[in-house]
């Protein structure tokens, strides 16, 4: 799925691709072009080498209040081999078609409500919580070649999308909030919640989403870690995945921000990002611990894909002895569970 930038109508079906984007600048020279992304084409066309710093792991969230694309990552322009992301907003009656083509394909609901239509069946009432500090998470996860149609039965919907290429066939799955895992990791003010969505184990071949919870002041991803090296031991148990993922940040009141640092042993990739509400923060290797302003809950959802379906993952040895001060989880945690779904 590729979403245009147009803004959908209520009679309108936005249609995209899974891995074009025709509407994207081109060029025919053999000379370097740099784009507002960071991604420097070199020398041929339709190459290019990214250099990952704070301004280009960083991607800023277009939005206008208005339907449509609001948030966008796609794997050519971040510089690596699968992860695309969009988020999008359709008012009701509104509706965004596509196919899934030669990519799987998890479709989050962060707000709202929807009727669903694919190729494997229809899917009515998806999703309950009108924002993402509300409930717990509806998703539907696709296979390769599937037809879809999302339609907003509620005033607001909103959802994320991400797709990765594919070479198997897996069946369709709507994830309701009762399969959706609370865990609360961490201690102190270290402390964060974990919603499972579509975690190591489920039926598809590379896709990981997961949206965590920060309270006011927290640190998460904390000790910092990696999952940048494709590790097995000598039963063939995955140790480390290398992984591409993706941050896309919500913020429960305006002007709230949080900070996350992404880095590496070499220090040839250290970025510091300030990401405020729709904002997105690439992880192309390396550690990336998070922390919340103070006075403000973070949100983020986690799209992950790489060599396994697995989140094994390496700390960073620097700050690994934290993890034996924590004598206490802070208790304001959850911030959402399933009892909101029972109201």
């Amino acid at each position: 799925m590729d979403a245009p930038l147009g803004v959908p109508t209520r009679s309108a079906t936005l249609v995209g691709t899974c891995n074009a984007a025709s509407w994207e600048p081109t060029t025919d020279s053999v000379s370097d072009v740099v784009y507002a992304t960071g991604k420097t084409w070199a020398a041929s066309k339709g190459d290019f080498m990214m250099k990952y710093t704070s301004d280009t792991m960083l991607v800023r969230s277009k939005d206008t209040g208005g339907s449509g694309e609001f948030a966008r990552v796609r794997a050519d322009e971040a510089g690596w081999d699968f992860l695309n992301m969009s988020a999008m907003r359709l008012h009701q009656g509104e509706t965004f078609g596509d196919n899934t083509r030669d990519c799987e394909n998890a479709i989050v609901i962060l707000g709202g409500v929807s009727n669903i239509k694919t190729s494997d069946g229809d899917f009515n009432n998806v999703g309950r919580r009108p924002d993402v500090f509300s409930g717990m998470p509806y998703a539907l996860y696709l296979s390769r070649h599937k037809d879809f149609e999302i339609e907003a039965v509620s005033d607001q919907l909103e959802f994320a999308s991400c797709w990765v290429p594919t070479a198997e066939d897996h069946p369709t799955q709507l994830v309701t909030p009762d399969m959706s895992a609370i865990e609360i990791r961490g201690g102190a003010n270290a402390t964060r919640q974990i919603n499972g969505i579509i975690p190591p184990g489920f039926d598809c071949q590379r896709i990981i989403c997961v949206e965590v919870y920060t309270p006011s002041g927290n640190w998460s991803s904390y000790p910092p870690h990696k999952h940048d090296v494709h590790r097995e031991d000598e039963n063939g148990n995955v140790l480390e995945a290398d992984l591409e993922e993706i941050y896309f940040y919500k913020i429960d009141k305006p002007n709230g921000y949080a900070y996350q640092r992404v880095y590496n042993d070499d220090r040839t990739i250290d970025g510091l990002m300030m990401a405020q509400n729709h904002d997105s923060v690439l992880v192309p290797e390396g550690y990336h611990p998070v922390v919340s302003a103070h006075g403000y809950n973070t949100y983020y959802l986690n799209f992950l894909a790489g060599s396994a379906q697995s989140l094994a993952n390496v700390d960073d040895p620097t700050y690994a002895w934290v993890k034996e001060t924590w004598t206490e989880q802070d208790q304001r945690l959850p911030l959402v569970d399933h009892a909101m779904e029972r109201i």
